[in-house]
Protein backbone atom coordinates (compact mmCIF):
# COMPACT_ATOMS: atom_id res chain seq x y z
CA UNK A 1 0.00 0.00 0.00
CA UNK A 2 1.35 3.39 -0.95
CA UNK A 3 2.09 5.73 1.92
CA UNK A 4 0.77 9.26 2.02
CA UNK A 5 2.31 12.28 3.65
CA UNK A 6 0.99 15.61 4.81
CA UNK A 7 2.24 17.16 1.56
CA UNK A 8 -0.13 14.91 -0.39
CA UNK A 9 -3.18 16.23 1.48
CA UNK A 10 -5.54 18.66 -0.22
CA UNK A 11 -4.99 22.17 1.19
CA UNK A 12 -7.84 23.24 3.47
CA UNK A 13 -8.67 26.20 1.22
CA UNK A 14 -8.82 24.18 -2.02
CA UNK A 15 -12.56 23.47 -1.96
CA UNK A 16 -13.37 27.13 -1.34
CA UNK A 17 -11.10 28.29 -4.17
CA UNK A 18 -12.64 25.72 -6.51
CA UNK A 19 -16.10 27.06 -5.66
CA UNK A 20 -14.99 30.62 -6.42
CA UNK A 21 -13.57 29.50 -9.77
CA UNK A 22 -16.84 27.81 -10.68
CA UNK A 23 -18.76 30.98 -9.85
CA UNK A 24 -16.20 33.19 -11.61
CA UNK A 25 -14.74 31.14 -14.47
CA UNK A 26 -12.16 32.38 -16.93
CA UNK A 27 -14.68 33.33 -19.63
CA UNK A 28 -16.77 35.39 -17.22
CA UNK A 29 -13.84 37.34 -15.81
CA UNK A 30 -12.21 38.04 -19.18
CA UNK A 31 -15.53 38.93 -20.79
CA UNK A 32 -16.19 41.40 -18.00
CA UNK A 33 -13.01 43.38 -17.67
CA UNK A 34 -9.99 41.36 -16.54
CA UNK A 35 -7.01 40.55 -18.71
CA UNK A 36 -6.12 36.87 -19.20
CA UNK A 37 -2.93 37.39 -17.19
CA UNK A 38 -4.92 38.96 -14.34
CA UNK A 39 -7.24 35.96 -14.11
CA UNK A 40 -4.46 33.39 -14.15
CA UNK A 41 -2.52 35.31 -11.50
CA UNK A 42 -5.61 35.67 -9.31
CA UNK A 43 -6.21 31.93 -9.57
CA UNK A 44 -2.56 31.18 -8.80
CA UNK A 45 -2.52 33.42 -5.74
CA UNK A 46 -5.72 31.83 -4.42
CA UNK A 47 -4.36 28.33 -5.10
CA UNK A 48 -1.26 29.21 -3.10
CA UNK A 49 -3.36 29.87 -0.01
CA UNK A 50 -3.85 33.64 -0.18
CA UNK A 51 -7.54 34.34 0.56
CA UNK A 52 -9.48 35.16 -2.60
CA UNK A 53 -10.40 38.69 -1.50
CA UNK A 54 -6.84 39.48 -0.45
CA UNK A 55 -5.52 38.13 -3.74
CA UNK A 56 -7.90 40.40 -5.67
CA UNK A 57 -6.86 43.41 -3.60
CA UNK A 58 -3.15 42.64 -3.96
CA UNK A 59 -3.44 42.35 -7.72
CA UNK A 60 -5.69 45.39 -8.02
CA UNK A 61 -3.40 47.62 -6.00
CA UNK A 62 -0.37 46.71 -8.08
CA UNK A 63 -2.22 47.45 -11.34
CA UNK A 64 -3.56 50.73 -9.90
CA UNK A 65 -0.01 51.81 -9.07
CA UNK A 66 0.99 51.09 -12.66
CA UNK A 67 -2.01 53.11 -13.87
CA UNK A 68 -0.99 56.09 -11.72
CA UNK A 69 2.55 55.91 -13.09
CA UNK A 70 1.25 55.84 -16.67
CA UNK A 71 -0.99 58.83 -15.95
CA UNK A 72 1.92 60.83 -14.54
CA UNK A 73 3.91 60.08 -17.71
CA UNK A 74 1.06 61.29 -19.91
CA UNK A 75 0.06 57.82 -21.16
CA UNK A 76 -3.60 58.38 -20.51
CA UNK A 77 -5.00 55.57 -22.66
CA UNK A 78 -2.87 53.04 -20.80
CA UNK A 79 -3.75 54.63 -17.46
CA UNK A 80 -7.46 54.42 -18.18
CA UNK A 81 -7.36 50.76 -19.21
CA UNK A 82 -5.27 49.84 -16.16
CA UNK A 83 -7.58 51.68 -13.77
CA UNK A 84 -10.42 49.61 -15.24
CA UNK A 85 -8.39 46.43 -14.65
CA UNK A 86 -7.62 47.47 -11.08
CA UNK A 87 -11.28 48.17 -10.39
CA UNK A 88 -12.22 44.78 -11.84
CA UNK A 89 -9.72 43.02 -9.56
CA UNK A 90 -11.27 44.62 -6.49
CA UNK A 91 -14.75 43.83 -7.79
CA UNK A 92 -13.96 40.16 -8.35
CA UNK A 93 -12.10 39.95 -5.06
CA UNK A 94 -14.97 41.22 -2.91
CA UNK A 95 -17.64 38.92 -4.41
CA UNK A 96 -17.37 36.10 -1.82
CA UNK A 97 -17.26 38.42 1.20
CA UNK A 98 -20.41 38.81 3.28
CA UNK A 99 -21.46 42.38 3.94
CA UNK A 100 -20.42 41.93 7.58
CA UNK A 101 -16.78 41.25 6.65
CA UNK A 102 -14.64 44.29 7.56
CA UNK A 103 -12.86 44.03 4.19
CA UNK A 104 -16.06 44.45 2.16
CA UNK A 105 -16.69 48.20 2.31
CA UNK A 106 -13.02 49.24 1.88
CA UNK A 107 -12.70 46.97 -1.16
CA UNK A 108 -15.94 48.33 -2.56
CA UNK A 109 -14.75 51.89 -2.14
CA UNK A 110 -11.53 50.97 -3.95
CA UNK A 111 -13.36 49.50 -6.94
CA UNK A 112 -15.46 52.67 -7.14
CA UNK A 113 -12.38 54.87 -6.78
CA UNK A 114 -10.50 53.15 -9.60
CA UNK A 115 -13.51 52.91 -11.91
CA UNK A 116 -14.02 56.62 -11.30
CA UNK A 117 -10.35 57.31 -12.04
CA UNK A 118 -10.78 55.54 -15.38
CA UNK A 119 -13.98 57.47 -16.02
CA UNK A 120 -12.23 60.80 -15.50
CA UNK A 121 -9.96 59.90 -18.44
CA UNK A 122 -12.83 58.99 -20.76
CA UNK A 123 -14.18 61.29 -23.48
CA UNK A 124 -16.62 62.51 -22.38
CA UNK A 125 -15.89 61.85 -18.70
CA UNK A 126 -18.06 59.34 -16.86
CA UNK A 127 -20.48 60.77 -14.29
CA UNK A 128 -21.09 59.17 -10.90
CA UNK A 129 -24.84 59.56 -10.37
CA UNK A 130 -26.71 59.48 -7.06
CA UNK A 131 -30.52 59.53 -7.23
CA UNK A 132 -32.44 60.30 -4.01
CA UNK A 133 -34.61 57.36 -2.97
CA UNK A 134 -36.11 56.55 0.42
CA UNK A 135 -33.72 58.76 2.34
CA UNK A 136 -30.68 57.23 0.61
CA UNK A 137 -29.21 57.17 -2.90
CA UNK A 138 -29.51 54.85 -5.90
CA UNK A 139 -26.03 54.88 -7.39
CA UNK A 140 -24.78 54.46 -10.93
CA UNK A 141 -22.40 55.57 -13.66
CA UNK A 142 -23.53 57.52 -16.72
CA UNK A 143 -21.37 56.88 -19.80
CA UNK A 144 -21.97 58.96 -22.93
CA UNK A 145 -20.69 58.36 -26.47
CA UNK A 146 -18.19 60.80 -27.89
CA UNK A 147 -19.36 63.10 -30.66
CA UNK A 148 -23.09 62.32 -30.32
CA UNK A 149 -25.58 64.96 -29.30
CA UNK A 150 -28.50 63.83 -27.09
CA UNK A 151 -28.11 60.05 -27.52
CA UNK A 152 -30.70 57.57 -26.30
CA UNK A 153 -29.71 55.75 -23.11
CA UNK A 154 -29.88 52.16 -21.87
CA UNK A 155 -30.12 51.26 -18.18
CA UNK A 156 -27.87 48.24 -17.54
CA UNK A 157 -27.77 46.15 -14.37
CA UNK A 158 -26.75 42.76 -13.02
CA UNK A 159 -28.33 40.35 -10.58
CA UNK A 160 -27.61 38.70 -7.25
CA UNK A 161 -23.88 39.48 -7.14
CA UNK A 162 -22.77 40.52 -10.64
CA UNK A 163 -23.23 44.26 -10.43
CA UNK A 164 -22.90 47.37 -12.58
CA UNK A 165 -19.12 47.66 -13.23
CA UNK A 166 -19.09 44.06 -14.41
CA UNK A 167 -21.02 45.25 -17.47
CA UNK A 168 -18.58 47.96 -18.52
CA UNK A 169 -17.35 45.92 -21.50
CA UNK A 170 -20.89 45.47 -22.77
CA UNK A 171 -21.47 49.18 -22.28
CA UNK A 172 -18.64 49.99 -24.69
CA UNK A 173 -20.52 48.21 -27.48
CA UNK A 174 -23.48 50.51 -26.91
CA UNK A 175 -21.25 53.59 -26.75
CA UNK A 176 -19.68 52.59 -30.05
CA UNK A 177 -23.16 52.62 -31.58
CA UNK A 178 -24.00 56.10 -30.32
CA UNK A 179 -25.97 55.03 -27.23
CA UNK A 180 -25.40 56.31 -23.70
CA UNK A 181 -25.35 53.80 -20.84
CA UNK A 182 -26.50 54.09 -17.24
CA UNK A 183 -24.72 51.33 -15.31
CA UNK A 184 -26.74 51.05 -12.14
CA UNK A 185 -26.92 49.24 -8.83
CA UNK A 186 -30.57 48.80 -7.94
CA UNK A 187 -31.89 48.14 -4.43
CA UNK A 188 -30.05 45.16 -2.96
CA UNK A 189 -27.11 45.51 -5.35
CA UNK A 190 -23.60 46.93 -5.17
CA UNK A 191 -23.09 50.48 -3.98
CA UNK A 192 -26.82 51.05 -3.46
CA UNK A 193 -26.82 48.25 -0.89
CA UNK A 194 -23.33 48.14 0.57
CA UNK A 195 -22.81 51.88 1.04
CA UNK A 196 -26.41 53.19 0.96
CA UNK A 197 -28.32 50.43 2.78
CA UNK A 198 -31.04 49.93 0.17
CA UNK A 199 -32.50 46.43 -0.28
CA UNK A 200 -34.73 44.73 -2.82
CA UNK A 201 -38.44 44.67 -2.01
CA UNK A 202 -41.77 44.55 -3.81
CA UNK A 203 -41.56 48.25 -4.62
CA UNK A 204 -38.47 47.83 -6.81
CA UNK A 205 -40.24 49.17 -9.95
CA UNK A 206 -40.52 52.52 -8.15
CA UNK A 207 -36.74 52.63 -7.77
CA UNK A 208 -36.21 52.13 -11.48
CA UNK A 209 -38.93 54.65 -12.30
CA UNK A 210 -36.95 57.14 -10.21
CA UNK A 211 -33.97 56.38 -12.46
CA UNK A 212 -36.09 57.01 -15.56
CA UNK A 213 -37.28 60.28 -14.03
CA UNK A 214 -33.67 61.33 -13.50
CA UNK A 215 -32.54 60.37 -17.01
CA UNK A 216 -35.44 62.29 -18.55
CA UNK A 217 -34.34 65.48 -16.80
CA UNK A 218 -30.80 65.24 -18.24
CA UNK A 219 -30.83 67.48 -21.31
CA UNK A 220 -27.70 65.75 -22.62
CA UNK A 221 -29.81 62.65 -23.33
CA UNK A 222 -32.67 61.89 -25.70
CA UNK A 223 -36.06 60.86 -24.37
CA UNK A 224 -35.61 57.25 -25.55
CA UNK A 225 -34.71 54.84 -22.78
CA UNK A 226 -33.97 51.12 -22.97
CA UNK A 227 -33.21 48.62 -20.24
CA UNK A 228 -30.86 45.61 -20.25
CA UNK A 229 -30.83 43.18 -17.35
CA UNK A 230 -28.42 40.30 -16.80
CA UNK A 231 -29.21 37.17 -14.75
CA UNK A 232 -31.64 38.13 -11.96
CA UNK A 233 -31.40 41.62 -13.43
CA UNK A 234 -33.15 40.20 -16.48
CA UNK A 235 -36.18 39.53 -14.30
CA UNK A 236 -35.96 43.12 -13.03
CA UNK A 237 -35.65 44.54 -16.55
CA UNK A 238 -38.79 42.72 -17.68
CA UNK A 239 -40.66 43.78 -14.53
CA UNK A 240 -39.70 47.42 -15.03
CA UNK A 241 -40.54 47.37 -18.74
CA UNK A 242 -43.94 45.87 -17.90
CA UNK A 243 -44.70 48.55 -15.30
CA UNK A 244 -43.19 51.71 -16.83
CA UNK A 245 -44.42 52.63 -20.30
CA UNK A 246 -41.47 55.00 -20.78
CA UNK A 247 -39.16 52.02 -21.41
CA UNK A 248 -38.74 51.84 -25.19
CA UNK A 249 -36.85 48.52 -25.48
CA UNK A 250 -35.99 45.68 -23.09
CA UNK A 251 -33.21 43.06 -23.25
CA UNK A 252 -33.12 40.08 -20.89
CA UNK A 253 -29.84 38.14 -20.81
CA UNK A 254 -29.82 34.96 -18.73
CA UNK A 255 -33.06 35.89 -17.00
CA UNK A 256 -36.14 34.09 -15.71
CA UNK A 257 -39.75 34.55 -14.68
CA UNK A 258 -38.89 33.32 -11.15
CA UNK A 259 -35.47 34.17 -9.67
CA UNK A 260 -36.08 31.88 -6.68
CA UNK A 261 -35.68 28.90 -9.03
CA UNK A 262 -31.93 29.03 -8.33
CA UNK A 263 -32.69 27.82 -4.80
CA UNK A 264 -34.33 24.69 -6.21
CA UNK A 265 -30.88 23.50 -7.32
CA UNK A 266 -28.41 25.48 -5.17
CA UNK A 267 -29.67 25.65 -1.60
CA UNK A 268 -26.56 27.40 -0.28
CA UNK A 269 -27.26 30.36 -2.55
CA UNK A 270 -29.72 31.48 0.10
CA UNK A 271 -26.96 33.60 1.65
CA UNK A 272 -26.88 35.74 -1.51
CA UNK A 273 -30.66 36.06 -1.36
CA UNK A 274 -30.53 37.13 2.28
CA UNK A 275 -28.02 39.85 1.43
CA UNK A 276 -30.08 41.07 -1.53
CA UNK A 277 -33.23 41.34 0.57
CA UNK A 278 -31.61 42.42 3.83
CA UNK A 279 -33.31 39.53 5.67
CA UNK A 280 -31.35 37.59 8.30
CA UNK A 281 -33.72 34.62 8.56
CA UNK A 282 -32.98 32.24 5.64
CA UNK A 283 -36.50 30.74 5.66
CA UNK A 284 -38.06 34.19 5.53
CA UNK A 285 -35.66 35.16 2.73
CA UNK A 286 -36.71 32.13 0.66
CA UNK A 287 -40.38 32.88 1.32
CA UNK A 288 -39.93 36.48 0.24
CA UNK A 289 -37.87 35.63 -2.83
CA UNK A 290 -40.63 33.31 -3.99
CA UNK A 291 -42.97 36.30 -4.23
CA UNK A 292 -40.92 37.73 -7.10
CA UNK A 293 -42.63 36.16 -10.11
CA UNK A 294 -43.50 37.48 -13.55
CA UNK A 295 -47.09 36.34 -13.85
CA UNK A 296 -49.11 36.27 -17.06
CA UNK A 297 -50.87 39.40 -15.86
CA UNK A 298 -47.54 41.20 -15.30
CA UNK A 299 -46.15 40.14 -18.67
CA UNK A 300 -49.28 41.39 -20.40
CA UNK A 301 -47.96 44.87 -19.64
CA UNK A 302 -44.64 44.24 -21.39
CA UNK A 303 -45.44 45.69 -24.79
CA UNK A 304 -42.16 47.33 -25.87
CA UNK A 305 -39.68 45.52 -28.14
CA UNK A 306 -38.12 42.58 -26.25
CA UNK A 307 -34.94 40.54 -26.79
CA UNK A 308 -34.45 37.47 -24.60
CA UNK A 309 -31.04 35.75 -24.76
CA UNK A 310 -30.24 32.46 -23.05
CA UNK A 311 -27.91 29.46 -23.06
CA UNK A 312 -29.51 26.04 -23.55
CA UNK A 313 -27.53 24.29 -20.76
CA UNK A 314 -27.89 27.11 -18.21
CA UNK A 315 -28.59 25.62 -14.78
CA UNK A 316 -28.73 28.91 -12.85
CA UNK A 317 -31.96 29.83 -14.60
CA UNK A 318 -33.45 27.18 -16.87
CA UNK A 319 -34.08 27.98 -20.49
CA UNK A 320 -37.75 27.04 -20.26
CA UNK A 321 -38.22 29.86 -17.75
CA UNK A 322 -36.51 32.33 -20.06
CA UNK A 323 -38.74 31.18 -22.89
CA UNK A 324 -41.81 31.57 -20.68
CA UNK A 325 -40.81 35.21 -20.20
CA UNK A 326 -40.46 35.67 -23.95
CA UNK A 327 -43.65 33.86 -24.85
CA UNK A 328 -45.73 35.53 -22.13
CA UNK A 329 -44.75 39.10 -23.03
CA UNK A 330 -47.37 41.05 -24.96
CA UNK A 331 -44.82 42.71 -27.24
CA UNK A 332 -45.38 42.31 -30.97
CA UNK A 333 -41.62 42.72 -31.56
CA UNK A 334 -39.93 39.81 -29.79
CA UNK A 335 -36.59 38.07 -30.36
CA UNK A 336 -35.33 34.90 -28.67
CA UNK A 337 -31.60 34.21 -29.08
CA UNK A 338 -30.64 30.72 -27.92
CA UNK A 339 -26.99 29.64 -27.64
CA UNK A 340 -26.82 25.85 -27.75
CA UNK A 341 -23.59 25.77 -25.72
CA UNK A 342 -24.15 29.05 -23.89
CA UNK A 343 -23.29 29.29 -20.21
CA UNK A 344 -25.16 31.52 -17.78
CA UNK A 345 -25.39 35.04 -19.29
CA UNK A 346 -23.52 33.80 -22.38
CA UNK A 347 -20.10 34.62 -20.92
CA UNK A 348 -18.56 32.14 -23.35
CA UNK A 349 -19.77 34.10 -26.40
CA UNK A 350 -19.05 37.59 -25.10
CA UNK A 351 -18.43 39.41 -28.38
CA UNK A 352 -21.37 37.79 -30.19
CA UNK A 353 -23.67 38.58 -27.27
CA UNK A 354 -22.61 42.20 -27.15
CA UNK A 355 -22.78 42.83 -30.89
CA UNK A 356 -26.24 41.28 -31.18
CA UNK A 357 -27.66 43.32 -28.33
CA UNK A 358 -25.78 46.47 -29.35
CA UNK A 359 -27.20 46.35 -32.87
CA UNK A 360 -30.66 45.44 -31.56
CA UNK A 361 -30.76 48.44 -29.22
CA UNK A 362 -29.45 50.76 -31.94
CA UNK A 363 -32.26 49.66 -34.25
CA UNK A 364 -35.02 49.82 -31.62
CA UNK A 365 -33.94 53.15 -30.15
CA UNK A 366 -33.70 54.79 -33.56
CA UNK A 367 -30.01 55.64 -33.48
CA UNK A 368 -29.05 57.60 -36.56
CA UNK A 369 -26.04 59.61 -35.34
CA UNK A 370 -23.51 56.81 -35.00
CA UNK A 371 -19.72 57.14 -34.63
CA UNK A 372 -17.70 56.05 -37.65
CA UNK A 373 -15.38 53.78 -35.62
CA UNK A 374 -16.22 51.34 -32.87
CA UNK A 375 -13.03 51.67 -30.79
CA UNK A 376 -11.43 48.91 -28.77
CA UNK A 377 -14.32 48.21 -26.35
CA UNK A 378 -12.31 49.57 -23.43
Amino acid sequence: MAETTDTDATPPWAAEVAAHKRAMPLQRLIGNGLDYADVTELYALADSGIPWADAGAQLGERIAASAAASKSEGHLVTARSDYLRASACYRVGQVPLPDSDPRKKPMYRKLIEYYGAAGELADPPVDHVEIPYRGARLCGWLLRPAGVDTPPVVIVMGGFDGWREEYHVGATYLLARGIAVFLVDGPGQGESRILQGLYLDADVPEAFSAMVDHLQTDDRLADRIGIWGNSMGGYLAALVAASDSRIAACAVNGGTVRPAEILDRYKRFVTKVQALLGIDDPDKAVETMNTFVLTDDTLSGLTCPLHVMHGTPDQIFLIENARALHDGAASSDKTFSEFLDGDHCIYNHSHDKHTRLGDWFADRLGVTDRPSAEGDHR
